[in-house]
């Protein structure tokens, strides 16, 4: 935490579980889903074993062994087996398309979000990676009012590839015009954007908002509030 990062002008963060409170958001977006539906199921119970699951099949996403389409529908069709809760597959297509549609309805960001950004824009050029769907994450930074602060938006779907991919971090500094010696990634997934970030020399601060095992030379933050002070 003592670090500071000297003669960086671009910041590239991630924004699921990152800016945007996605576990948050996505739980409203069910709710509403099983009130309209007036499923049975306790809503927390599905979710305690859907998030995970999600985790598992965006991994598997992000490695390219399943496709989008089986993404939305397996995460969901494993979830309510594994709840030992009977919805028919015509169903479950239903709850996957209506789930992409409500999800960026509600857009929570994490505490001090606005506020870091706030402190950041104008001093440094903003930009967003993201292995989100190009639709979705544009209505979800749209709807969350963070439209303002970012200079440039890739999405997965619009570079044709997914983070840890290196070349998907050279094409965002590409777009933005600007060199892995004056830029840093911000990023809540250790594999996907420290790890992948690192893999072509870009400087990295992990928000990590789960317990996991840090190295020693990792910079890491638990708040948003704390990364300002690394750059000032």
């Amino acid at each position: 935490m003592t670090k500071k990062f000297n003669n960086i002008e671009h910041i590239f963060f991630d924004l699921d579980h990152t800016l945007w409170d996605f576990d948050l958001n996505s739980k409203l977006a069910y709710k509403q889903i099983f009130e309209e539906h007036q499923l049975t199921l306790e809503l927390d119970k599905f979710i305690e074993i859907y998030e995970p699951l999600n985790l598992q099949f965006w991994r598997m996403f992000r490695e390219n062994k399943i496709s989008k389409e089986n993404l939305r529908y397996q995460r969901l069709k494993t979830a309510f087996d594994t709840c030992n809760y009977a919805v028919e597959d015509e169903k479950i297509h239903l709850f996957a398309d209506l789930y992409m549609e409500y999800l960026p309805k509600y857009n929570h960001l994490f505490e001090g979000c606005l506020e870091l950004l706030d402190q950041l824009h104008g001093t440094y050029r903003l930009h967003l990676i993201t292995n989100g769907f190009n639709g979705v994450q544009q209505n979800k930074i749209k709807n969350s009012g963070l439209e303002k602060y970012f200079d440039v938006v890739l999405t997965a779907e619009a570079a044709g590839m997914k983070k840890p991919a290196p070349e998907i971090f050279h094409k965002a500094l590409q777009m933005a015009d600007a060199k892995v010696a004056n830029s840093l990634m911000i990023g809540d997934s250790y594999e996907a954007d420290i790890k992948g970030a690192q893999s072509i020399g870009l400087s990295t601060i992990w928000f990590q908002i789960k317990d996991e095992v840090v190295t020693e030379d990792e910079i890491c933050v638990r708040h948003l509030r704390d990364i300002y002070p690394l750059l000032s």
